[in-house]
């Protein structure tokens, strides 16, 4: 406006209204040609104006609409007629960040009956540039709502209108100092949402398992600290086990076009896995593919898989069915029980009605079957067994229900009856199979043998020498005292008489034994020691799978918690009944500490997120601290297996690094591949992780989306 007015003065001396006037009418293109430039200055100053507004305008004014509409949806309402046409669940957060909308959205749009589903964003705060970022895409800018408000507040809970929800998911703040106050939060919008929607299906995740049972009336309630210390402890005694359950729960995008679009018209979750089929490395091959995997159920008697074991143990149809098929029977689920039993056993006999849980690469609705005829009957005649066998039943079919395992003599043999007899060397049916055959219903006297809750094998009925001589008996029991309620009683090994507090204290002596440090107690087995900063009730759950009922007790590990701060009594007085159990106070980062703990006698090495460090400045530097201590122990010793537990899954490429290692190197490069593909688990070919070395509970959080 002054620019025209000033090199007017030589034309037609405009005043400043007449500038104005004139800007107005030619930008918006109206041009009464009223007034018009009359020196060429004047009109070269309207020819660039008129290039740059062609090119910032646009924008301001797309921007301008955009953050209108965001204003609007932060504090307008989710449409009525929308909520009752169409499907959309709520999701509330204290505080939204990209990596968690990110995890949320990708698995809950992965399936495909959930693509018409609007997701409605529940937040006290205002979205960051990222989410804000993400949520302009096309794709998401039509699917998901955002709305500024807090799901104590009725009338924020009526814009979302949450009593048409499909269902409502809270989420709990792990980033948080204090978690405690993070489960209050979370318990209090879970009520309020209960209270103002009775019938909206609640997902609740919660971090202390002390605060559980304040939320049992939600539909389905994942405890973080309960779960990951429950992974931790499987991963010693079998390796990478949370590798196994975080595959088993991620989606799968590493798909080439044509995969992605086949697995679109299929409707099948993940049909094949294309992860690292171009790889070199055959183990890299095997386990891309294999890791295409998941859990899907269907009815016994619409299935192919299972329809022929009705009437059989369960134990037999999971035996067979993954020798016939390759599939793998986990659990069921009666039909008119909510509750999904987890490899129940032979005691169980299949129904018609039953739900099958099965883990496949594809669901059997999308798999072909070839029909072959029937020629094994001599075979099988050839393999007919009578009588009760020599092996528990439940212990031939692994936990998981994925491996039929040969356990050593149990000793478990019926009062009476026929035994398996080994072949002759010179037999022509060959060597002896290693699975034992599964009875098709568990008879009454082998299950008496191999009652669930009796010893498992002869080296348990009978103390040894070396038990008499120390004067140590254990016994099987549920342990008298649990630390916070809501704790399930599990069936473990226990001491006839709890130990005094004082001699769990591994570093110091007292007036019942001398000992200051773990190699004065001379233990048989290797120790696992877990680094933690407080004994927080979820060192519990680390505690009960190592002293299950199920471990031979000759095959128990000692456990040495090594603390940052002393423990409080009423964890001390849950411990004090399991064998085995001792505490010192002490850190990481002194190597006096590690080496009077026993570190050079370790089997395992579990050290856990401290969640001092759980929030920083710049989010991914959280981990600094553990990853930095964690290197120390893999250089100074190497042969020590060492269990990580890290916030963010991002920072599992600097575990165990090796900067100038060809190998690594290597891996560095198909993991960005892999992202670049769209893989969600584009670190589930780091050596650690594959390995079961390093684990973070956010990739866990998908169990609870989908």
């Amino acid at each position: 406006i002054c620019g025209i007015q000033h090199l007017e003065r030589a034309g037609n001396r405009l005043t400043l209204f007449d500038s104005l006037y004139f800007c107005i009418v030619t930008f918006s293109t109206v041009g009464f040609g009223d007034v018009t430039p009359k020196i060429w200055p004047s009109k070269l100053l309207v020819v660039i104006m008129i290039c740059v507004a062609l090119v910032v305008l646009p924008i301001q004014f797309e921007q301008l609409a955009y953050l209108w509409m965001e204003r609007q949806k932060s504090g307008g309402n989710y449409s009525r007629y929308r909520a009752q046409t169409e499907k959309h669940v709520v999701l509330c957060v204290s505080s939204l960040k990209i990596d968690l909308l990110m995890d949320f959205l990708n698995e809950f749009y992965a399936h495909p009956r959930l693509q018409d589903y609007y997701v409605v964003i529940l937040c006290p705060t205002e979205m960051d540039a990222q989410v804000r970022r993400v949520l302009q895409i096309p794709m998401w800018s039509q699917r998901v709502i955002y709305l500024q408000g807090s799901a104590l507040k009725d009338q924020d809970l009526l814009r979302a209108k949450m009593d048409d929800a499909e269902a409502c998911f809270i989420l709990s703040s792990r980033c948080e100092v204090d978690r405690t106050a993070a489960d209050h939060q979370t318990i209090l919008r879970a009520w309020a949402v209960k209270d103002f929607a009775p019938n909206c299906p609640l997902y609740v995740q919660i971090l202390k398992p002390e605060n559980k049972f304040h939320i049992k009336f939600a539909d389905h309630v994942v405890c973080e600290e309960e779960f990951k210390y429950a992974m931790l402890a499987l991963n010693c005694i079998c390796p990478a086990t949370s590798t196994l359950i975080t595959l088993l729960v991620h989606t799968s995008r590493g798909h080439t076009a044509p995969w992605e679009a086949f697995r679109q018209l299929t409707g099948t979750k993940q049909p094949l896995n294309r992860e690292s089929q171009q790889s070199p490395e055959q183990w890299q091959k095997m386990y891309g593919r294999c890791s295409g995997n998941e859990v899907y159920h269907i009815n016994l008697e619409e299935s192919t898989f299972f329809a022929e074991y009705e009437g059989k143990s369960f134990t037999y149809a999971s035996f067979h069915a993954h020798k016939k098929f390759g599939v793998c029977l986990i659990g069921v689920r009666k039909e008119d029980n909510k509750n999904i039993l987890l490899n129940p056993g032979p005691r169980y006999i299949m129904s018609s009605t039953d739900i099958c849980f099965y883990i496949n690469i594809t669901k059997e609705e999308n798999s072909a079957f070839k029909k072959q005829e029937k020629h094994r009957k001599n075979h099988e005649s050839k393999l007919s067994y009578h009588g009760a066998s020599r092996l528990p039943v439940h212990s031939i079919i692994a936990s998981m229900g994925t491996v039929a395992i040969d356990l050593q003599d149990t000793g478990c043999r019926g009062p009476s009856g026929a035994t398996l007899a080994l072949p002759a060397e010179g037999s022509k049916e060959g060597r002896r199979p290693s699975i034992a055959p599964v009875l098709e219903v568990a008879d009454s006297s082998s299950l008496h043998a191999c009652d669930l809750l009796s010893d498992q094998s002869e080296d348990e009925t009978t103390p040894s020498d070396e038990e008499v001589s120390a004067g140590v008996e254990y016994a099987k029991g549920y342990p008298p005292y649990s630390p916070y309620i809501g704790s399930s009683p599990t069936f473990c090994h226990l001491l006839h008489e709890k130990v005094p507090f004082c001699c769990l204290r591994l570093d110091k002596g007292c007036q019942h034994n001398y000992y200051e440090d773990a190699k004065a107690y001379g233990f048989k087995n290797k120790l696992i020691i877990v680094a933690a900063e407080t004994a927080g009730n979820g060192l519990y759950n680390f505690i009960v799978p190592l002293r299950a009922y199920y471990r031979p007790k000759k095959e128990l590990n000692p456990i040495v918690l090594l603390l940052d701060n002393p423990p409080d009594m009423h964890f001390l007085d849950a411990i004090c009944w399991f064998p085995m159990v001792y505490y010192m106070v002490g850190s990481i980062d002194n190597l006096d500490d590690l080496l009077r703990c026993g570190v050079t006698f370790a089997a395992n090495m579990v050290v856990v997120d401290k969640e001092s460090t759980m929030s920083a400045e710049e989010d991914y530097m959280a981990d600094a601290k553990t990853i930095v201590n964690v290197q120390t122990l893999f250089r100074l010793f190497s042969s020590l297996s060492i269990i990580t537990e890290l916030t963010h899954p991002a920072n599992m490429r600097f575990m165990q690094f090796r900067a100038k290692d060809c190998y690594s190197l290597a891996l560095s490069k198909l993991e960005k591949k892999e992202r670049e593909k769209g893989s969600n688990l584009a670190f589930m070919f780091r050596l650690p992780f594959a390995a079961g070395r390093v684990f973070s509970i956010s990739m866990l959080d998908t169990l609870l989306y989908q």
